[in-house]
């Protein structure tokens, strides 16, 4: 039995320690939070980029509670003029996990989600740029006549407090329409992310919560085997100086600077830590294994938050192959997971951290898989379903969400 909770000398409520099988997938539970999605579990997700969108577009059909962690270091694209332009973190993945999670039955969010995706061309001269956007601020663009009011006041003054503070040598062009929505909500907020994704996520009708792990401008590097420094998300993403210079990734870190990494260790925003701690279930998903995932695991304090939780945490391995991930078995990659998140919180054992991994025996997966290394560690194995034949070699998002919602 856990410490009580206790009031006035009374005790009123008593935290116990419950261990139960599950069967997968429960029918009857998936029934039941099809029902009433409203009071769903809060699955935890330590995600970025797009790897998740199709998963949590089928996750909203039965809770209405996940959290979504998310990197804040992208540097690449659009992410880095905006980043450039205003020393802020990267909102591009916080913008897509977001409107991933919007209720497309609310009227007016299809037009929304359009709005929030559409890019400006890539072709075209400074000042024809500048004019469609400014045509789309003072409302007047077919991609936003449909959206109703008050959303589409909010968009257009938002769209038109960032042309003001737009730097006047600002690259427009491939510019994402629902990234300069959100930073000016950003900027305009004294740079609070968390009151910017609030209010957008009411608007939306989000049927989630989506955090940065981090609200700081910060950046990604990573040390090779072969010694060499790389500073930035982007160059470690693109795997070209190490997968394809036949090198592999010692460590990752943060760093104030990607011309100058040196390693800082942030803690996380305690919201964050909070949330984790209140999760139902812990899940590190697929994705690009270290830009993704395990720089998420990196401030200080989530190993700890993690640890403290006895929620079940589960790890979904990548189906394909993922250039960060070179030269890595599976029993390495769930070693990495342990050993980073027990450098914040030492003396845990490995199963506090992860004691579930979940994978389908009949995906041909790109690395060794090693059962007999990870069940050392005491971790369990779940062999299970996840691809379809119309998915495959994709894990199918709608049986990942049966797996993990039968977990609960």
């Amino acid at each position: 039995m856990l410490e009580p909770e206790t009031r006035g000398g009374h005790v009123e409520r008593q935290r116990v320690l419950v261990r139960h099988t599950a069967i997968v997938p429960d029918d009857a539970k998936l029934a039941r939070y099809e029902k009433t999605p409203e009071l769903g579990p809060r699955l935890l997700f330590f995600s970025g980029g797009s790897a998740l969108k199709r998963v949590s577009k089928n996750l909203i059909d039965y809770t209405h509670n996940s959290i979504h962690i998310i990197t804040p270091f992208d540097d690449g694209g659009s992410s880095a003029m905006i980043r450039d332009a205003f020393d802020m973190l990267s909102i591009g993945d916080l913008r897509n996990r977001l409107m991933a999670l919007a209720d497309q039955t609310v009227k007016g969010n299809p037009e929304i989600y359009r709005l929030f995706s559409y890019r400006l061309p890539q072709e075209g001269r400074p000042e024809a740029l500048k004019y469609k956007l400014g045509h789309i601020a003072a409302g007047w663009d077919s991609l936003i006549d449909k959206v109703s009011v008050p959303m589409k006041d909010i968009i257009c003054n938002h769209l038109q407090i960032f042309l003001d503070l737009m730097p006047e040598e600002f690259d427009l062009r491939g510019a994402n329409i629902g990234n300069l929505i959100l930073t000016a909500g950003y900027l305009n907020s004294r740079r609070n992310i968390g009151a910017v994704l609030f209010l957008f996520s009411r608007l939306v009708e989000s049927r989630g919560i989506v955090k940065p792990v981090l609200a700081q401008d910060l950046h990604l590097a990573a040390e090779l085997s072969n010694g060499m420094i790389i500073g930035g998300q982007h160059l470690i993403t693109m795997g070209e100086l190490v997968y394809k210079a036949g090198t592999t990734i010692r460590r990752l870190f943060i760093t104030s600077s990607r011309e100058v990494p040196a390693e800082i260790h942030p803690a996380a925003d305690p919201d964050v830590t909070a949330l984790i701690g209140s999760a139902e279930m812990i899940c590190y998903p697929v994705g690009s294994f270290y830009t993704s995932l395990m720089a998420n695991l990196l401030p200080t304090g989530v190993g700890e938050a993690i640890a403290g939780n006895i929620c079940p945490k589960v790890f979904v391995p990548n189906t394909l192959f993922d250039g960060e991930q070179f030269g890595m078995s599976l029993g390495e990659a769930v070693e990495t997971i342990i050993g980073y998140l027990a450098a914040d919180a030492p003396g845990k054992i490995p199963t506090d951290f992860l004691n579930l991994l979940i994978i389908d025996s009949q995906i041909r997966y790109p690395f060794d898989l090693e059962m007999d290394r990870i069940r050392a560690l005491g971790i369990d194995i779940l062999d299970v379903r996840l691809a379809t034949p119309e998915s495959y070699p994709y894990i199918d998002p709608r049986c990942l969400c049966d797996v993990l919602l039968s977990l609960t």
